[in-house]
């Protein structure tokens, strides 16, 4: 009995236990079920639709031309799908003062100001905020703050001793005198020279100038904002402390006559003067004149700034002296190459150089007018490299053009070691490679050539004459055609910087 009791319990819990696990795969099925319909139902409140996305055209990477005091309206394509962009966006425009570190901010679309910040290129960036979700959108462009002088070229004269400045707009028209014009006094006398005080890419807005230089004991120049032409300060200004007379020679940027900045250096009463550069590029002490550069000599106003030296021509000791990199007087402990020949370095017995402009690799030449009467040609070579520091002087010749050479005589080098020199109305060509001396060919009317320029890819010579400024065509196969005529300039040019 007991055993059949048994049996039956067992029988009975099994079909207990099977239905209790029947019944846990049923709850686990209606479970199951219940979750994927309601997933299938929620299944479209998880597809993605991502916000439109503003479309701005006519603005990105762009450079803006802005006239100091003139209306700046900047006004590009701005869409917006299924959305007002006027309404449903915020416009926030961001100009760049670096000078001021700062920014000029400025609302709304379109931008619409009086621009009034400054010459120069500035970096900008428009803003845009989606009201809709908040998300950020930013498109860079430029301005380029301009004034009535900013395109056209600066002409240096000599009138009758008083130096003038005009101004060739871009269609040749000539502005004379428009220094007196603006500030209603007159430059000093004698004018030498004038140097162009251009910031770098990296030094945007700070302190472009322009120079006029002169050899007057009342005033050794002046110098000019470069966007307005009106006086800044006396030249004696660029000094901390400015010694009794300034007689200046001839300048150039710290980093050589192609490239721009506002760091000077060159030849004052005789000595070399390097701007400082301890400072910010915008400060106003930045690239003023400290002392001359200590040492016992007198320089002539011919000379080049390599990449790690200067060399130069001492006047008084006759003979080619050299710096540091930094400006720093080294004289004549030059050591010399076993194969110089010719000439003494460092006494070349000859005291009037008449032009040199020595090329940092390759031959060199200066041109020396002897008591014989003679123009001599003294070639040479300055490496200064890590391997070879030696003064080749190389040889000493009768200049070809000797004849032609007289007191007044200008001279240009290019880039290729080729010479153009003046002889009165006339203008020659000379490479003294194989003394291949000729004339060039332009009509001056027969006056006397007071001002030469070459430019930067040697292919076109800028020539002064009384009264008129002449480009002449000098590029390969060409005999010095005039390419363009400027009329109008007072007096004698004397130098010209041309944008």
């Amino acid at each position: 009995m007991k055993m059949v009791i048994s049996l039956l319990f067992i029988k009975v819990s099994q079909l207990l236990n099977c239905k209790i696990m029947k019944f846990k795969i049923l709850l686990i099925l209606a479970i199951s079920l219940t979750l994927y319909s309601s997933c299938k139902k929620d299944l479209g409140n998880y597809v993605y639709s991502p916000p439109s996305e503003p479309v701005v055209s006519g603005l990105k990477d762009i450079t803006f031309p802005a006239l100091i005091g003139d209306s700046l309206i900047i006004k590009p394509e701005v869409t917006l799908a299924d959305a007002n962009p006027v309404e449903d966006l915020d416009f926030e425009w961001q100009i760049t003062v670096q000078e001021e570190l700062r920014a000029a901010v400025y609302k709304g679309y379109p931008l619409k100001t009086i621009y009034n910040l400054g010459p120069g290129e500035r970096r900008a960036v428009l803003v845009l905020t989606d009201k809709r979700n908040g998300l950020i959108y930013k498109y860079n462009f430029k301005i380029v703050g301009t004034t009535q002088f900013s395109d056209g070229d600066l002409v240096l004269s000599d009138d009758n001793g008083v130096a003038k400045l005009s101004y060739v707009k871009p269609d040749n028209s000539v502005m004379s005198d428009i220094y007196h014009a603006l500030n209603n006094k007159s430059l000093p006398h004698q004018p030498v020279q004038l140097y162009y005080s251009k910031p770098l890419p990296y030094q945007p807005n700070t302190k472009e100038e322009y120079w006029v230089l002169c050899n007057d004991p009342e005033g050794s120049g002046v110098i000019l904002d470069a966007s307005s032409l009106l006086r800044r300060n006396d030249f004696n200004s660029q000094f901390f402390s400015p010694p009794v007379t300034v007689t200046p020679g001839y300048l150039e940027p710290f980093l050589g006559p192609v490239q721009m900045g506002t760091v000077p250096t060159g030849v004052i009463n005789g000595k070399l003067y390097v701007g400082i550069q301890s400072t910010a590029p915008f400060a106003d002490d930045y690239g003023k004149f400290a002392n001359e550069q200590a040492g016992n000599y007198t320089m002539s106003k011919y000379f080049t700034h390599g990449s790690s030296f200067y060399i130069g021509f001492d006047l008084a000791a006759k003979a080619f002296i050299t710096f540091g990199g930094d400006g720093t007087y080294a004289g004549t402990s030059y050591p010399l190459a076993p194969e110089s020949a010719g000439f003494d370095p460092k006494n070349v017995g000859m005291s009037n150089l008449i032009f040199m402009k020595p090329a940092e690799g390759g031959s060199s030449y200066a041109f020396f007018k002897a008591d014989d009467g003679n123009i001599y040609e003294l070639s040479f070579s300055f490496p200064f490299s890590p391997t070879d520091r030696n003064f080749k002087a190389l040889g000493k010749r009768v200049f070809k053009g000797s004849s032609l050479v007289n007191t007044d005589t200008k001279w240009v080098r290019t880039s290729l070691n080729v010479f153009y020199f003046s002889s009165n109305d006339k203008i020659y060509r000379y490479n003294p490679i194989n003394e291949d001396l000729r004339v060039l060919t332009p009509d001056l009317a027969g006056k006397k050539v007071t001002m030469m320029k070459i430019s930067a890819n040697d292919n076109t010579l800028t020539v002064g004459v009384s009264g008129a400024v002449y480009t002449l065509d000098v590029s390969v196969g060409k005999t010095g055609n005039i390419l363009n005529t400027v009329t109008g300039i007072p007096g004698n040019p004397v130098d010209m910087v041309i944008k």
